[in-house]
């Protein structure tokens, strides 16, 4: 019986490039829902559980065509890497002008059913699948920058938020000091990312010539950008909670819990703060994640009286 060679290019391979097991990333779009509902709950009668499938499958769509584009053009740096070396198109298991039409075509589809649930919707995904380019294309190519690559992919957290936001209907406008702190939290995020992966690929040589920004990362000025965005993630945070929902400064300590279990995970070996993926087999962060979700969703909605007892407005002084 003759067994297929895994590394020609077939139709495995072309599943593996469009990396759907990453779409567990998507779920950053329901904080967005959740808001958007809290605030115009008139919206809670019009959601219905096929459009917000559908609105889950189109940025799925767009997002995997972002990570088709991100290994056409990264075969050649993944090569030189002990362990992305093995992704499906530095590995030969894709046919590469196949791997271009899946792009485009990943990307169209997605595209058409944002079109099909509404325009500012797909405005989200539209600039979510231009950050692909401007990450990954030359002459911007921003991922080679140190510190402007944390920068420009954490913009897709808030872009998932936004596509949360307006897959509800609603008209209100979103809330900048929420759209700046999940900036910021996924800059925390993704610098974790790099720290981790700098500590487990010991050869600074193979990390350089892997991907330029390294050249300038160290272990510590990582360490220190994460406390930086970290830091900023939470004061938005709070800015939001203290104008728009004061119950949700309930919440803070679990979010606290979420982040200081992230770290101690970018310290493990293999760690899985360098393959989204993997978070799920973690659980200690699932469960703390979970809790905190949970927490922070049902703050939204209820109302803590004794909570605005204790923490009054501040009254403005006249002046003299």
């Amino acid at each position: 019986m003759l067994i297929a060679d895994p590394k020609r290019p077939g139709p495995r391979g072309h599943i593996r490039l469009a990396r759907f097991d990453h779409w567990i990333k998507n779920l950053l779009v329901l904080p967005g829902t959740a808001v958007a509902l809290s605030v115009d709950p008139r919206q809670l009668g019009r959601m219905n559980l096929v459009s917000l499938s559908l609105g889950l499958l189109a940025i799925g769509l767009v997002a995997s065509s972002n990570y088709v584009l991100n290994e056409i053009l990264d075969a050649p740096f993944d090569r030189l890497h002990p362990l992305k070396r093995d992704r499906p198109v530095p590995a030969g298991e894709v046919s590469v002008p196949l791997a271009w039409l899946q792009w485009l075509l990943m990307g169209l589809a997605g595209g058409l059913i944002g079109w099909h649930l509404s325009r500012p919707f797909l405005l989200s995904l539209a600039a979510l699948w231009v950050m692909g380019l401007i990450y990954n294309v030359r002459p911007i190519r921003a991922k080679d920058w140190p510190f402007i690559d944390v920068l420009i992919e954490a913009v897709n957290n808030p872009l998932r938020f936004l596509a949360g936001w307006y897959l509800t209907g609603t008209t209100a406008q979103p809330i900048a000091s929420l759209l700046f702190s999940y900036w910021m939290a996924g800059c925390y995020l993704m610098t974790q990312k790099r720290f981790a992966e700098m500590r487990d690929v010991r050869s600074r040589g193979v990390l350089c010539r892997y991907r330029k920004c390294f050249h300038y990362y160290t272990e510590q000025n990582l360490l220190a950008c994460s406390m930086f965005y970290g830091a900023l993630a939470m004061l938005f945070l709070g800015a939001y909670m203290g104008r728009y929902r004061l119950e949700m400064a309930l919440s803070f300590p679990l979010v606290a819990a979420v982040m200081a279990i992230y770290l101690a995970l970018a310290f493990k070996p293999d760690s899985a703060a360098q393959r989204p993926e993997a978070l799920i087999r973690e659980p200690a962060l699932m469960l703390s994640l979970t809790a905190c979700a949970a927490a922070m969703i049902l703050l939204l909605f209820i109302n803590v009286q004794w909570l605005h007892l204790a923490f009054p407005p501040t009254a403005v002084r006249p002046g003299p």
